[in-house]
């Protein structure tokens, strides 16, 4: 008998695909512990809380977690709006981390994982040992917990990509992040400190996804401001553009994404932002007046900004999953079997095929990745995605494989084509050849127009999760 019955299974991250984990977990009658390194449910939400989904309270919602907060009372928020991280981390991710009680463990962040007694050499007795989970907790002290399985729903928000082109990090890029000259975060500009710094600023706004489409289009608003006189950005891009650059527009089945990138759109056609294509960095040079200019690796070289917004996507943090053995894809570090389905060298707009417990397995038994974490590098998760991740992987560690090999998701369509692989693409060429559905010449919108009202709130920006 294996020396892992009975006992529960670890989930990493109180995040909302994590407590949707310990949610199915405890519909299936497995116990989880859930190891939430933050000191809330939701603490990488609430550091985007500023801005606003672009997914729908009903596609926030997982059905497990529903039904377990069903008996507390809660009240689920209508359907049809979208909320901001802030909302969905105060009105679902904790009333959920509450009703999950001391499954729950705040400030304990994972330093490692292992078969106990076995480094990720050892054959011998392997698939009959449970796990060890390594613990650093907030007093400073270290603790071991021993489980039967363990679910990574970590996500990757911790670990964005450097500014360089190449993977690492540009020359001068290290010095200038730690000075805050440089920013991986879609900035709050209802912060009036943060406000203070962009309004009337020049700030170059590396990447090209949904949190660059938010960080243009805030700036762009912020330049029709009275006192932001003077705002521009510059907005750097590995690639052409073309029609698929800005996403679906009207084509895109998540109107608020599709409209976000019409207003990033916008913010280049009303001269609020200036494009720079097929511009690689591999540095970052400051001017004898403190200014700074990114430097390409053809020689080319950005006019002077005061600031650099670096949202050039995130990856994994593999480190405390050294000791176990993991089957990654080379390129992506999703999943071997994932990878295909995801791989943004070749991922038409938004078809990506409902997947589960098989598709997540690695050569170590009972392990998985799921979530963001899942996705590797890869840019186009969404949270309706993790749910059914942890729905089969739930279903597959209770036994119920016909359960674990159904499919229960249906993901809408989208007009967000590519990722980096198809940098090199010219713009002329990029719609006959990169294989993805075909898409609108994007309608020009005014900032605001077509997207959930923001409020208080910068609209879109994030994948849900």
């Amino acid at each position: 008998m294996s020396e892992s019955a009975g006992l529960p299974v670890a989930v990493i991250g109180a995040g909302p695909i994590g407590l949707a984990a310990a949610a199915h977990l405890v519909e299936r009658g497995i116990e989880p512990v859930v190891l939430e390194r933050g000191e809330s449910a939701g603490a990488a939400v609430r550091q985007w809380g500023h801005v606003r989904l672009f997914s729908t309270w009903r596609e926030l919602v997982d059905p497990a977690a529903e039904k377990l907060l069903a008996p507390t009372g809660w009240t689920r928020p209508d359907d049809a709006a979208y909320p901001t991280g802030a909302q969905w981390a105060e009105d679902y991710l904790q009333p959920l981390g509450d009703a999950l009680g001391e499954r729950v463990h705040y400030g304990a962040t994972v330093t490692g994982v292992a078969r106990a007694g076995r480094d990720r050499v050892v054959d011998s007795g392997r698939d009959t040992q449970p796990f060890t989970v390594h613990l650093s907790l907030t007093d400073g002290s270290e603790e071991r917990i021993t489980v039967r399985a363990v679910i990574d729903a970590s996500g990757t928000y911790a670990t964005p990509n450097p500014l360089g082109a190449d993977g690492y990090p540009a020359a001068g890029e290290r010095e200038l992040a730690a000075e805050g000259r440089i920013t991986y975060r879609v900035p709050d500009l209802n912060d009036p400190a943060v406000y203070a710094r962009f309004a009337g600023r020049r700030t170059a706004v590396v990447g090209t996804g949904a949190s660059a489409f938010t960080a243009l289009a805030g700036l762009a608003d912020l330049a029709t401001a009275e006192d932001g006189t003077g705002t521009h950005a510059t907005w750097v891009l590995r690639r052409g553009i073309s029609g698929s650059t800005f996403g679906g527009g009207s084509a895109d089945q998540l109107p608020a994404r599709g409209a976000l990138g019409l207003a990033a759109k916008a913010a280049v056609d009303d001269g609020h932002a200036t494009a720079l294509t097929g511009f690689r960095t591999t540095a970052v040079e400051t001017t004898a007046d403190g200014r700074l200019v990114l430097v390409a690796e053809d020689g080319h070289r950005t006019e002077p900004v005061d600031q650099i917004i670096a949202l050039t996507g995130l990856r994994p943090d593999l480190s405390f999953l050294s000791e176990v053995r993991l089957g990654l894809d080379e390129r992506l570090s999703a999943p071997t079997a994932l990878s295909p389905l995801i791989d943004p060298n070749q991922h038409s707009c938004g078809t990506v095929y409902p997947h589960g417990v098989t598709e997540l397995s690695h050569p170590e038994q009972d392990l998985f990745l799921a979530g963001m974490k899942s996705y590797g590098r890869a840019p186009t998760f969404l949270a309706m995605t993790g749910y059914e991740q942890v729905r089969s992987i739930a279903a597959a560690l209770a036994g119920d494989l016909e359960a674990a090999q159904r499919v229960e998701l249906t993901l809408p369509e989208s007009g967000v084509c590519g990722g980096s692989g198809l940098f090199d693409i010219s713009g002329t060429d990029q719609t006959a050849t990169d294989g993805c559905c075909a898409t609108p010449e994007p309608q020009l919108v005014q900032l605001g127009v077509g997207v959930p009202p923001a409020q208080d709130s910068q609209a879109g920006g994030c994948c849900g999760s």
